[in-house]
């Protein structure tokens, strides 16, 4: 199984995973390929995750005027 090239944008990585997760499910996969798309598909949720926390400290910077002032809105995705 060719290695394919890392994901370096969110929605990209994300239609990988899905990708993996239907091959997982469908296909009969060796012990070796199971393990390597899973390696593949661990390594491109941490790209997610890492693409989410830039989002959360982009959206947490961004100020809004509020009552003439301006000041910074907090903002988590964790429903904080």
């Amino acid at each position: 199984m060719a290695a394919r090239k890392k994901e370096k944008n969110f929605e990209g990585a994300i239609d990988r995973l899905e990708e993996i997760v239907t091959k997982m499910e469908s296909e009969e996969l060796s012990l070796e390929e199971s393990i390597d798309i899973f390696k593949e598909g661990m390594d491109l949720v941490a790209l997610c995750n890492a693409r989410l926390d830039e989002a959360e400290q982009k959206i947490n910077s961004i100020v809004k005027a509020k009552n003439g002032e301006v000041q910074e809105e907090e903002f988590s995705l964790q429903g904080e």
